[in-house]
């Protein structure tokens, strides 16, 4: 064979493992993208380096692997789910311990389904996986909690925490933790205590009873997202709070 032919032969291998080793690299990055979404962008700005992001995302896919998740029982997605009415219930009096109360729910909920009890960032890590859809929910009302423990969030922020952790809750919970009986209850309440500051004690105070057709609500609950621009108004449950009502 002649040196010539040779080199055109080395060339074209060359060509040819080059092709194989980019679309190798374009398939997992698609994968990346398709799994975790914009939180894929976020990360390769975080570190500046493409390879370097796609590198922790696939730490993030290996560690995700190996930890046992767990299904809740009907039993605990009953109980999350009533506590969750109890917040926002609770969030016409006192939005501040609402959002605090929301942030400690979210946190239990976390473990029960089988992720490590660790920090805030580690929670992010885990939960972009398999929830990236709404893990800036999480982001901007863990940043809310934080203002709202120093005294620097206003009660309209503490609204749009809550709107953010019930996005995660429910993905997490995997159905809509707010009936429709409860949002109408609360609703009722928020403007009762508008018209009549008074009208707030003859209003119910506990959650109407879970009907048939409550149980069929949101089971697409997982692949919703709220945005912060929403008019949270109309978000089912989320009451706005009472003119007098303040953070204490």
């Amino acid at each position: 064979m002649s040196a010539p032919v040779t080199i055109i032969l080395i060339v074209v291998v060359l060509l040819v493992l080059a092709a194989i080793v980019f679309g190798v690299r374009a398939a997992r990055r698609r994968r990346l993208q398709q799994t975790f979404g914009p939180e894929y962008d976020r990360v390769v700005a975080d570190t500046g380096n493409r390879t370097e992001a796609e590198r922790e995302l696939l730490e993030r896919k290996k560690r995700h692997a190996e930890l046992e998740l767990r299904p809740l029982s009907p039993e605990s997605r009953s109980k999350y789910a009533a506590a969750w009415e109890e917040v926002q219930i609770r969030f016409v009096d006192d939005p501040k311990e609402a959002v605090s109360t929301a942030d400690k729910l979210v946190t239990a909920l976390i473990a029960e389904r089988g992720y490590p009890t660790g920090d805030y960032d580690e929670h992010l890590a885990n939960l972009s996986v398999e929830h990236a859809a709404t893990l800036e929910h999480y982001r901007a009302a863990h940043e809310i909690s934080r203002r709202s423990a120093s005294g620097e969030a206003e009660t309209e922020d503490l609204r749009q925490a809550l709107v953010h952790y019930r996005a995660l809750f429910a993905d997490l919970l995997g159905e809509n933790p707010v009936p429709q009986s409860t949002a109408a209850q609360a609703a009722d309440v928020r403007d009762a205590s508008v018209s009549d500051p008074d009208a707030r004690d003859a209003a119910p105070t506990a959650p109407a009873p879970r009907t048939a057709a409550d149980d069929t609500i949101g089971t697409d609950a997982s692949r919703r997202t709220v945005t912060d621009t929403e008019d949270t108004a109309t978000e089912p449950g989320v009451a706005r709070s009472r003119p007098d009502a303040t953070s204490r």
